[in-house]
């Protein structure tokens, strides 16, 4: 063998060997193996529980699955008693689990998400296994409703994550309980950051069946509900992953499984592809009325609107911080940590801060420091904002409990220990009452000094999920206005309860949003089709006597609007607030925040401060 073959060999050799090593490391050679997918099991609904011991009890029983993956709507209400009955179950499970919440675990949660983390450990998860890493994030919509969204500490979790482990060509497998599309808010931010990485698969459910979609490339599956719906029975997928391959197979427990209906090869998916959803467009600013005067950007989600002493603004986010920015400069000046997501928008007074947690307690802070000056100790979390009158702060929990606590140095005053259901919203004052609604349908008047009820009323349903509680009560012509997830819209009279009309129009479907003008003359509601309407305080029926000359898209979100002598300020579920002339009900102008719900905006002297759910501040001058 001459020289110049045997160095050609030795090169082969060595290219075999080379490519022999890439082969057994690379991503696509990964070990097969079998988990399963169980979803939407709504545990506190009708046969939610039943359907999941079911389902666990066939796990139990399955050789060759490696651990489970639950998707969401673990429960029908997220309440703390459906979240240990679920926990109950499942701690009878003998594979490996890992948990994130849906919708129906955050959107009505009694303890503001915080029961989730605490029951299952965490609301996210990460971890490897036999060479593919698997991440799952949480979708809210946290206690307000509308679009999903991954938390703001979500994504910045996700970025540590990603940085900890460098290995971007190991194949990552992504799990969220909403699909990688407009049904989240900021889906494009999930994507972009699975895309730096070796994705192969997105999961989710949410939509109770069994879909392949295609997430700019991204491979996305929605599988079916736990519950039995309308059969016998109900039940999970089987996903086994091979080398090139995954396959979805239904598993009906005790019965059957059935052949796979999905086959996927594993494929690289482009960085820059760019499918089928459009990304939010910020467009309208450049032409936009309202000039930004400064924006502030968060680390975690803001569920909580702004209230301002005119130096400073207060706030909160749901990394547990309240805080508080510079009126002219937007700088953060001081923080205070609380032990739970805080949802509840401060109120301040002479000095002093008050908000709740969702840690179980009402804070009193200073106002100039953050320092904490008081606090008190609830029986579970306080999702209420508080509102103040005469240094008495007037506030709901989620332990059934309204308190009335004194500013100065927070004693408790009087409670009213009948609450049905959780408060999450603001309180009304007026003519000596304290009015407001609560997650069971209930809906009080008490008076400002006892304590003592007034009038109750009920709208009649059974289901939870319709009660006027997260709509900010108008006063106005010694009546209240309410709007709910009915779709009824409800004058109600203010001294005695009794219901003056109430009444759903099929072409204004009304929720939760709903406002006073500032000449206190009409009743503003926005609509699930994106219009503004308005009906006389003096009206003896729904009778809509002005609309604003705008429309949005589909809308959801229960925030309050607000208005000054000119403009009607129309929040949306998307970021965009637009401005509306109050006497020719012509759109005068329109900005866009972020992709994210509005939050309730503090309306100022020409101008306004806005905050979204996904973190933003804005100060705007019009």
């Amino acid at each position: 063998m001459s020289k110049i073959e045997r160095i050609m060999k030795r090169t082969i050799l060595v290219g075999i060997y080379f490519v022999l090593g890439i082969l057994t490391v690379h991503p696509l050679f990964a070990q097969s193996f079998k988990f399963a997918q169980v979803t939407d099991t709504h545990v506190g609904g009708s046969t939610g529980a039943d359907d999941l011991r079911r389902t666990v009890a066939d796990l139990n029983q399955q050789k060759d699955i490696d651990f489970v993956i639950l998707s969401g709507d673990v429960t029908e209400f997220g309440s703390d008693v459906e979240l240990a009955l679920a926990k109950q179950i499942l701690d009878s499970l003998k594979l490996p689990l890992y948990v994130v919440p849906g919708n129906h675990d955050s959107n009505w949660s009694e303890s503001g998400a915080n029961s989730f983390r605490k029951v299952f450990g965490a609301e996210t998860f990460f971890f490897e296994h036999k060479g593919f890493q698997f991440i799952g994030t949480t979708s809210g919509p946290n206690m307000r409703m509308s679009p999903g969204q991954i938390p703001r500490e979500n994504l910045v979790w996700m970025d540590s994550i990603f940085k900890a482990n460098p290995d971007s060509q190991k194949p990552l497998i992504a799990i969220n309980h909403y699909p990688l599309d407009s049904s989240l808010n900021n889906w494009y931010e999930s994507i972009d950051r699975l895309k730096t990485r070796n994705v192969q698969l997105a999961l989710c459910g949410h939509g109770h069946i069994n879909k392949l979609y295609d997430w700019e490339g991204i491979s996305g599956v929605m599988t079916r509900s736990n519950l039995r719906a309308k059969d016998p029975i109900g039940g999970y997928n089987i996903v086994t992953l091979t080398t090139d391959s995954v396959f979805f197979q239904v598993r009906k427990p005790g019965q059957s499984t059935a052949k796979a209906w999905l086959k996927l090869a594993m494929k690289t998916v482009p960085a820059n592809l760019s499918l089928g959803v459009k990304r939010p467009n910020y467009q309208v600013n450049s032409q936009s009325k309202a000039k930004l005067l400064w924006e502030y950007e968060d680390h975690g989600d803001i569920g909580a609107g702004i209230s301002s002493d005119g130096k400073l603004l207060f706030t909160a986010n749901t990394v547990g911080e309240v805080y508080a920015l510079n009126v002219a400069t937007g700088q953060r000046v001081w923080s205070f940590k609380t032990g739970g997501k805080v949802y509840s928008t401060p109120a301040v007074h002479k000095g002093v801060v008050v908000v709740g947690s969702s840690d179980h307690y009402i804070y009193g802070l200073d106002a100039k420091t953050g320092a904490l000056k008081w606090k008190l100790e609830t029986n579970k979390a306080v999702l209420g904002s508080p509102a103040v009158k005469d240094g008495k702060a007037f506030i709901g929990g989620s332990d059934g409990t309204f308190r009335c606590i004194q500013v100065k140095d927070g004693k408790v005053l009087w409670t009213f220990d009948q609450v049905k259901g959780y408060v999450s919203t603001l309180p009304s004052l007026a003519d000596g009452k304290v009015i407001f609604g609560s997650w069971s349908n209930g809906f009080y008047a008490l008076d400002q000094k006892t304590g003592a009820l007034v009038w109750e009323w009920n709208n009649g349903h059974q289901n939870r999920m319709f009660s006027a509680a997260a709509v900010y009560p108008v006063i106005a012509n010694n009546r209240v206005f309410i709007v709910a997830p009915d779709r009824y819209m409800t004058a109600l009279d203010l001294k005695t309860g009794k219901m003056i009309w109430r009444e759903k129009k099929d072409e204004y479907r009304v929720r939760e949003s709903i406002g006073l003008s500032n000449n206190k003359k009409l009743v503003y509601a926005k609509t699930m089709d994106g219009e503004l309407i308005a009906v006389p305080v003096d009206a003896e029926t729904m009778n809509i006597t002005w609309k604003a000359k705008t429309q949005l898209p589909y809308e959801l979100a229960p925030t309050a609007i607000y208005s000054d002598k000119k403009n009607v300020f129309m929040p949306s579920d998307k970021g965009l607030l637009s401005a509306i002339d109050a006497k020719t009900e012509e759109l005068k102008w329109q900005y866009k925040i972020s992709n994210g719900m509005i939050n309730p905006p503090l309306v100022l002297k020409n101008k306004i401060a806005v905050s979204t759910m996904d973190g933003k501040i804005v100060l705007l001058t019009y």
